[in-house]
């Protein structure tokens, strides 16, 4: 595993998903495809919780403690629970960009990381730490595929009347 070019991508990433939402407006960060899709807004709001409360913490406990229990997390009820649509827009990114960077300085002070070190998860089985490391990216461009999706609806549905098929399969 190339972890050093992993963390090089969590280190560039925020910036691709800051230049895709940055220049937004409230309605348009909050507008939803459908009732039951998440906005931008929403999304900025999970990458801060992700980064707070999912993978920092649980690649640190299984780096550090590998037989503890993770503590629980609700992704999906988090939009709701925590009121994600009605958040501010300018400080939810600030908040992603701040828990990146709390994220990268403690990801700079791991010293010869075991990331073989296992945790038994009780639905995905084995999980090591490497596959966290590498998740967390992952994570990161199935977001910005979700809201590079976002802005393609969000066009579409701005568009009605005119259509985009000159410029190639969606």
């Amino acid at each position: 595993m190339n972890n050093s070019a992993l963390v090089a991508r969590l280190e560039t990433n925020p910036g691709a998903i800051i230049s895709l939402v940055a220049h937004l407006s409230v309605d348009q960060a909050r507008w939803r495809p459908a009732p039951d899709k998440w906005s931008i807004l929403e999304v900025v709001c999970h990458l801060v919780d992700e980064e707070r409360e999912d993978f920092r913490t649980r690649l640190d406990l299984t780096l550090h403690q590998p037989g503890a229990p993770w503590p629980g997390i609700d992704p999906p009820g988090w939009v709701s629970e925590r009121h994600y649509q009605e958040r501010d827009f300018a400080e939810s990114l600030q908040a992603f960009t701040e828990e990146r960077e709390a994220s990268l300085r403690w990801l700079q002070t791991l010293k010869s990381p075991a990331w073989d070190n296992r945790y038994e998860h009780p639905l995905l089985d084995t999980i090591t730490a490497g596959d966290l490391l590498v998740s967390w990216v992952a994570h990161d461009f199935l977001h910005l595929r979700q809201l590079i999706g976002l802005h393609w609806q969000q066009t579409m549905d701005e568009a009605v009347g005119y259509s985009a098929d000159y410029a190639g399969n969606w």
